[in-house]
This record gives structure tokens, C-alpha cells and sequence, in this order.
């Protein structure tokens, strides 16, 4: 590509990749979590719409379970989404590494900028996911959301029993801990090279860019980006949605 028909970071596309196969074991039995029904309408549908609020999102993949693509795409095809936004859906693997790599392999070339987000963390603000695309188109490889730690933490021995006692053996300084949330942003590239050379130790798709020795940045997280795990979160979930019912008349 020259110079002249390559595109400038404000007008890098921007695709956003969810993965939603995992089951959610800890909301208890039923269907996966991304399909649990939050206000009525299925956690991944919320997500899909707080990524597409973004005018900068042209393109959301959705990763869905292995055998459940054609579900994924018929709750798609059921629920409104903003027409501006392409959307497709893939089969994902087993783990959520390979499921993002599953994604990431079906992303049309033109895509430069690769946002990667929670179908767990439905009710994130477009404000939050507009920060972490502009750190990137500002130079970025690779950018997480992430909020200052209310409680202090300590680092303990774990037990080698679960409930037992643990002993304490540091408490790190809490002003140098941030809780990272969701989409996390990326320079493509850098996170491919990530998914091709990172297997071991993995955590988060930038905890694997970090293991390339790329930098990684923070930008303010928000504390309705939180992920919906346990059964109280469903309903926070809920509470937040009926506040924003009431402030913004939907």
C-alpha cells in the first residue's frame, strides 16, 4: 500500500472481537453466560450495543460456542442492532485465547485497529470505548480501561485447602494497582504476533502483549464496565439499567 492510499490513525477502521463461548459456571446452570438475559435481552446483545454506540466500530465479531454459531446468529438477526455496524459470527474454541485468535483470523485485512471485549461486561459506556480507541490512533500498540482499587489488597500464601487460613506476605501499594476491565485495544498486528508466539502465563490479550516486551497503557476505566460473574451482579446489572431507564428515557 503507498503512502498516499494508506490510511491515517483517525481513519484506521476499527473492528471489535467478543468472545462469548465460555459457559459461566459461576452464575450457575442454564445457558451460557453471554446468553443469560439481562432486563429481558440477552448480556451479549447489550454488549454488541455498547461496542456499535462507538461510531468508530464498523465491524463486530462474535465468537460463539462451538456448536452454537447458528444460534449467536439467529439471536443477532432477532434484536435491533445499529445498521451502520457490519456483524459476524464464528465458531470459537475451547479456551477464550483460541476463541480470540478465531476471531482475530476472520478479520478482513483492512481492519488495523482490534478493540477485544468481555460479552461478560454488557453495560460498558461508548465513552470509555471511544478513550481506548483514540490511545491507540494515538500511537498505543496496545491500551486497557482500568479503575484505581477501592480496598486494599494483600498478597497471601494460598491454602493449600480451600477456606483454610492464608497467610499474609506483602501488601503492595494499592495507588500502583488498577483493576483492568474491558475492550481492551490493540494495533493489529501487535496482537496477531501476540496470538502466534504467547501461550503460557495468559491472562488477558494484553498480558500476552506485555510478554512481547510491547508497552501497554491505561486509560480511565468506568464503574459501569464491570463484569457480570456472580448472581449479585446480575443484579447491579439490572439496577444500572433502570437508573439509566429513568435518566435517559430508555
Amino acid at each position: 500500500m503507498s503512502d498516499e492510499s494508506r490510511p491515517t490513525p483517525a481513519q484506521t477502521p476499527v473492528a471489535a472481537v467478543i468472545p462469548a463461548a465460555g459457559r459461566g459456571v459461576r452464575l450457575g446452570p442454564g445457558a451460557p453466560k453471554a446468553l443469560r438475559a439481562l432486563n429481558g435481552t440477552p448480556m451479549l446483545i447489550h454488549a454488541i450495543r455498547a461496542l456499535a454506540a462507538s461510531r468508530h466500530v464498523s465491524l463486530v465479531i462474535v465468537v460463539a460456542p462451538p456448536e452454537g454459531a447458528a444460534e449467536v446468529k439467529s439471536l443477532l438477526d432477532a434484536h435491533a442492532l445499529p445498521e451502520r455496524t457490519d456483524f459476524l459470527v464464528v465458531p470459537g474454541g475451547e479456551s477464550r485465547q483460541e476463541s480470540v485468535r478465531l476471531g482475530l483470523e476472520a478479520l478482513p485485512p483492512r481492519y488495523g485497529i482490534v478493540l477485544v471485549h468481555d460479552a461478560a461486561r454488557p453495560l460498558v459506556p461508548v465513552d470509555t470505548v471511544d478513550a481506548v480507541i483514540e490511545a491507540v490512533r494515538d500511537g498505543a500498540p496496545a491500551v486497557v480501561p482500568a479503575l484505581p482499587l477501592a480496598d486494599t489488597v494483600k498478597e497471601v500464601e494460598p491454602a493449600a485447602v480451600a477456606g483454610d487460613p492464608e497467610p499474609v506476605v506483602a501488601t503492595p501499594e494499592r495507588s500502583r494497582l488498577r483493576a483492568v476491565q474491558t475492550p481492551q485495544g490493540f494495533d493489529r498486528e501487535t496482537l496477531v504476533r501476540a496470538h502466534e508466539s504467547v501461550t503460557e502465563n495468559v491472562t488477558d490479550d494484553a498480558g500476552m502483549v506485555e510478554q512481547l516486551g510491547v508497552p501497554v497503557v491505561a486509560v480511565p476505566g468506568h464503574e459501569e464496565a464491570f463484569k457480570v460473574t456472580r448472581p449479585l451482579d446480575l443484579v447491579l446489572a439490572e439496577a444500572v439499567l433502570a437508573r439509566r431507564r429513568l435518566n435517559d428515557g430508555f
